[in-house]
């Protein structure tokens, strides 16, 4: 599959499926405690380029997985946000993460809203879901200014292993929300 085409952008940001070139910047994000305190735990860089390449393998196999969310006027990878469903995995998420320094910036909301709109619109999804670790309070601030709302607790498949909340909405809540913006 041709994903090269692929191309999200809103006023700030490019999403994009991962490039070679956002290795470095991915595996600076995995080796930062702070980022990855919900996200499972810092990874050594190995671990972090097999993560890398199963999120590019995912968009070659399944035709999408995480966009690269490169900032506008730096050119710089900030983070990965987008469509994820791995086997076993307890739905249709829109997952999130972000390098420390661009968060409380309001990227998270503008990449997450582009990321939804493309999953709704291209993957025939009628719900999305976010895993969120029960203590990340961050997560679920985003999640709540996306519109989602705490549905369920599940558990995520090996090898994460972890307990978490499901937020989400389905595509009738989302364009109805959607909609009453676009009337303001």
């Amino acid at each position: 599959m041709d994903t090269s085409t692929i191309r999200l952008e809103t006023e700030r940001l490019i999403l994009r499926p991962p490039t070679p070139e956002d290795f470095e910047g991915w595996a600076a994000f995995a080796s930062d405690a702070d980022v990855m305190r919900h996200l499972g735990g810092v990874l050594p860089r190995s671990t972090a380029w097999r993560g890398f390449i199963a999120m590019a393998g995912a968009w070659q196999i399944q035709g999408f997985a995480m966009f690269s969310v490169i900032e506008k006027t730096t050119g710089r990878w900030i983070g990965r946000i987008g469509p994820w469903m791995p086997e076993g995995w307890p739905g249709t998420e829109v997952g999130w993460g972000l390098i420390r320094s661009a968060w409380g910036k309001g990227y998270g909301v503008e990449s997450a809203s582009a990321a939804i709109d493309w999953s709704f619109a291209n993957l025939g999804w009628d719900e999305v879901i976010h895993t969120i670790s029960p203590d990340n309070a961050e997560s679920k601030a985003l999640a709540r200014r996306l519109g989602s709302r705490y549905l369920r607790m599940d558990r995520l498949p090996a090898p994460f292993e972890l307990d978490v909340e499901v937020w989400g909405q389905s595509r009738a809540q989302w364009q109805a929300r959607s909609a009453r913006s676009e009337a303001k």
